[in-house]
């Protein structure tokens, strides 16, 4: 049993809360207006969750999920969080987070920032490119003919390991991309973003991937 810290109460937040719950670990979930504002949601998961300031979700974490907006990530824990593995769910919407220059001209990802951000952590990209509603329903058991597949990458061979381990748990494949500076080519607007895939063709689509370069 794992106890998740998840920071951020949104749908993604919540419906990974649910498809950990689901299979036997425990949550402590955050999100910014403070916990009392949660009791509704902690009572839909049930008795193994509880909510929390930010600060305690990141310390109460074996495993600490961040699922804010990226204009919010420097908003973060860094010390609870030291040492511990970190799930970034994160994408770019400059609509939502105002313009980063470094993303717009091709020269960071998101989940580069976020391991910028927490040097101490182990930062691996997660769930980012599956809608909420589809995080609890679209898992099958492995070895299932045409089973869905996620993406992740990291610097660290233990967090990507963690991600691939809870993927197959909750009921889907796994694709490595490779460390965090290639995580760019399963973000927003690539072809691997969104669809429905299997592995095969998740690789496809992120090997047909093509970075815009100073937009």
């Amino acid at each position: 049993m794992t106890t998740f810290g998840i920071i951020g109460a949104g749908n993604i937040g919540t419906a990974v809360a649910k498809a950990v719950i689901a299979h036997g670990h425990d949550v402590v979930i955050a999100n910014s207006r403070g916990p009392e504002t949660l009791q509704a949601l902690v009572d839909d998961l049930g008795p193994r969750a509880r909510a929390a300031t930010a600060a305690q979700a990141g310390a109460a974490g074996d495993v600490v999920v961040v699922t804010v907006p990226l204009k919010a990530i420097d908003d973060v824990p860094v010390a609870e969080l030291a040492d511990k593995i970190v799930l970034d769910t994160n994408n770019y919407y400059p609509q939502r987070d105002g313009h980063v220059p470094s993303l717009d001209a091709g020269e960071a990802t998101t989940s580069g920032l976020l391991q910028e951000h927490l040097p101490t952590s182990r930062v691996a990209k997660a769930f980012n490119h599956i809608a909420a509603a589809q995080i609890g329903t679209d898992g099958t058991p492995s070895g299932t003919p045409g089973r869905r597949a996620l993406a992740t990458a990291s610097d660290h061979a233990d967090a990507a390991a963690f991600v691939t381990d809870l993927y197959d748990e909750i009921g889907y494949d796994t694709v490595n991309i490779g460390p965090l500076s290639e995580s760019w080519r399963i973000e927003r607007d690539q072809p691997g973003y969104g669809p429905v895939q299997t592995a095969e063709e998740l690789r496809a689509n992120i090997d047909r991937a093509t970075r815009v370069v100073g937009a």
